[in-house]
């Protein structure tokens, strides 16, 4: 399975935990982080359907 994790603000501990946890070795994992500048948006909504889930952390 691939799991895309969006980052609308920098991840503080917890989130990189959970993150760590839901992270299993069978699946392909790709975190992005949004609140990064020059961020290619057409190249995220391709990721966004490439991938079989996507979670949204605040």
């Amino acid at each position: 399975m691939k799991i895309l994790h969006l980052l609308r603000s920098e991840p503080d501990e917890t989130v990189e935990r959970l993150i760590e946890a839901m992270t299993d070795n069978e699946d392909e994992t790709t975190v992005k982080p949004l609140f990064k500048p020059n961020l290619d948006w057409s190249r995220l909504v391709d990721e966004i359907f490439s991938h079989d889930k996507v979670i949204s952390w605040w």
